[in-house]
């Protein structure tokens, strides 16, 4: 009896080792991220009460930076959106950071997070629009 468990621990082993030879898919964590804008807007639509009618938007392109000693992907999106009642609440500055090609954070910025970051208008930012009348 013992010797019939060891032989199937062993098979058992053996069969599991086959699939560690099995290399997974490599991401390269700095590859560039092409649709940033893209993924920027969709971002900004879940993290605001109201993502129409931004204005003064502008948006850096990513740029490798040191992330915890790491370099990664990290690009700077400023714009003053409106809150649940339609006021302006001032301009905001978020800080992006990408992991293989896409965006994988959005944060609010905090003071000089962003000073490396040159700005370009972004209007697609500005144009977010919800409803049937956008169609």
């Amino acid at each position: 009896m013992r010797t019939r468990t060891t032989a199937l621990l062993i098979a058992a082993g053996l069969s599991l080792a086959g699939c560690l030879d099995q290399k997974a898919e490599e991401i390269d964590p700095n590859l560039f991220p092409a649709d940033y804008k893209k993924e920027v807007i969709e971002t900004v639509m879940k993290l605001l009460d109201d993502p129409t009618n931004i204005r003064e938007a502008a948006i850096s392109e990513p740029v490798l930076q040191p992330v915890g000693g790491v370099p990664r992907y990290v690009g700077c999106v400023r714009f003053n959106p409106r809150n649940y009642n339609h006021d302006y609440i001032g301009l905001v500055e978020r800080i992006g950071y990408y992991y293989g090609g896409h965006l994988n954070q959005l944060l609010k910025a905090e003071p000089g997070q962003c000073s490396f970051a040159t700005y370009q208008p972004f209007p697609e930012l500005e144009k977010i629009c919800l409803g049937k009348k956008c169609e």
